[in-house]
């Protein structure tokens, strides 16, 4: 028996590979309480999620196996279970929000059908959970939620997605709900929404939390203690001023060297003359609605222009207009002199190689059928002129331990990796062709701090050697404020504020960037309870 609400005690999970037995969680135990909230943090790869995967009967076997340990709730071994007794636990009594809402709602029903069938599936009647469901919708923020029930997931944003995902989960009132890095790839203001509402729906309904993580930020906004895991192994834990203040363990104080927006601004420098890249008046619209609004901003070579601004502000649809992926409505963008909006079909191919683009959601922009190999030698494929055939395979583990992989992990596939490992693939990938200029369209929101501060550090390293050009849209402004030289606010299609980071940042002129600003998390629990009991005024 035993006195937490849920009580993990020394579980070892692996999984039997063609390679050979991968421990992913190693002799593990932490606990939650009733009402409080737990982060488990760490790198991709650390075992974080497979532990959560466990406690939710998630894990395939084979070729995955629980090896030992005990999952108690309520007094009960959930690895004894049933699976009858599985059901009635699952959903009803401890329910998780995954990390890819889009790849959890499922295509082809409504969303309002969806959560209606959560509550069916667990004994309502269908006109009760119709009722319920419009409720629900209505307590996570989904504006008219009778209009919003009937439509699909695609209909809407990410950060409304991640809403869904919240109220299906919490349908049935569990009394633990587990969040598997539940604002990754979000906006800062939408970040604070759905932190904000987790937190409101935790007191109203007294649940306890187990939140899965590698943002310091969100530890130090919403979590009560922590636990630091490592390579499948607890390397500390404690509560979460005493784990920032005082880590014990190197790792943990690598993780918090990592946290980003801590140095000084950059000064201000004079730019080049001449731009790589020169966009003047480019609109986008789909149908009546005009994405983005006569947007104009240049790019030097070795520049590294940041885009920042809230889901739905045109930062995504402005790259792909660049880039032709999206015919533009109006404007032009001059490469090298050159109109890439008049460029034919032969002349556009033969200019691509020089302009990459790493987009936001890399299992959607890798071929699962494809090996990693194979997936980043394809650019050779496409571009003979490039490498030699016989210099493919040491090119791509070059590549691969460039972003902080190891070199047998070409013959492995999309699926068989972390959503931050794959996004470093995605990384390697784009880098294959050696362009001029790279769009980074969140191409590190995925990541880890560590990971993180490597792959802004690679992308440093390169831009020096290579003189490399970045456009980097992104929703952190502590890398943005690391990274980049220029800064680009959006919001609602339109340019609102533009200038150097040390301009934005420390003297915004608009309403809109000071509130982007505010938004944004600091890894110090002090100062996010400053900022918090500031909000509550």
């Amino acid at each position: 028996m035993t006195d937490h609400l849920l009580d993990v005690q020394s579980l070892s999970v692996e999984f039997h590979t063609a390679g050979g037995t991968v421990k992913a969680v190693q002799d593990v135990s932490w606990y939650l309480d009733r009402g409080e909230v737990l982060a488990i943090l760490g790198e991709s790869g650390s075992g974080k999620s497979v532990s959560a995967a466990a406690v939710m009967d998630l894990i395939d076997m084979p070729p995955g196996r629980i090896s030992s340990g005990r999952i108690l709730f309520e007094g009960r071994d959930l690895l004894q279970l049933s699976q009858a007794g599985r059901r009635a636990v699952n959903g009803r009594k401890i329910a998780m929000i995954f990390q890819d809402p889009l790849s959890h709602l499922n295509p082809v029903y409504t969303a309002g059908w969806q959560i209606e069938e959560t509550l069916v599936i667990h004994g309502t009647r269908r006109r009760e959970a119709r009722a319920q469901t419009l409720d629900l919708l209505q307590r996570v923020g989904i504006p008219d939620p009778a209009a919003s029930a009937a439509k699909y997931p695609h209909q809407f944003s990410g950060g409304q997605r991640q809403r869904l995902m919240i109220a299906m989960a919490l349908a049935l009132r569990p009394d633990i709900l587990i969040a598997d890095e539940p604002t990754t790839a979000l906006d800062v203001t939408v970040q604070a929404q759905i932190l904000s509402l987790l937190q409101d729906l935790q007191r109203e309904t007294g649940m306890g939390m187990l939140l899965i993580t590698h943002d310091l930020g969100v530890v130090a906004e919403i979590a009560a203690r922590v636990v630091v895991m490592n390579s499948g192994r607890i390397v500390e834990h404690g509560s979460a001023l005493d784990i920032y203040r005082n880590p014990s363990h190197p790792y943990t104080r690598d993780l918090i060297a990592a946290a980003p927006g801590k140095g000084d601004l950059p000064s201000n420098t004079d730019r080049r003359a001449d731009a790589l890249l020169d966009v003047q008046g480019l609109s986008k619209s789909f149908g009546q609605f005009e994405a983005v609004r006569n947007v104009t901003f240049d790019v030097m070579a070795g520049e590294c222009v940041a885009i920042v601004g809230e889901s739905g502000s045109g930062k995504s649809t402005l790259a792909k207009a660049i880039l032709r992926l999206d015919e533009p409505s109006a404007g032009k963008a001059f490469y090298k002199g050159r109109d890439l909006f008049s460029l034919s079909d032969k002349e556009l191919f033969n200019i691509r190689r020089q302009i990459q683009m790493v987009f936001q959601d890399p299992t959607q922009s890798l071929n699962p059928r494809m090996s990693i190999y194979e997936l980043i030698s394809e650019a050779w494929v496409i571009h003979k002129e490039i490498l030699p055939r016989a210099q493919w395979h040491e090119r791509v583990q070059q590549l691969l331990e460039q972003v902080g992989l190891s070199a047998d992990h070409a013959q492995r596939y999309p699926h068989q990796f972390s959503g931050g490992q794959r996004q470093r693939i995605a990384i390697a990938r784009a880098l294959a062709l050696e362009p001029e200029l790279i769009v980074c369209d969140e191409a590190v929101s995925a990541l880890d701090v560590q990971v993180q501060a490597q792959v802004i550090a690679l992308l440093s390293d390169l831009r020096k050697k290579l003189d490399l050009a970045y456009i980097f849209i992104a929703h952190d402004l502590p890398v943005v404020r690391d990274f980049a030289d220029r800064v680009i606010v959006m919001q609602g299609g339109s340019i609102v504020e533009q200038g150097s980071v040390r301009d934005i940042f420390e003297n915004p002129q608009q309403s809109y960037t000071q509130n982007l600003l505010a938004a944004s998390l600091d890894p110090d629990p002090e100062i996010q309870a400053a900022r918090r009991a500031a909000r509550s005024l």
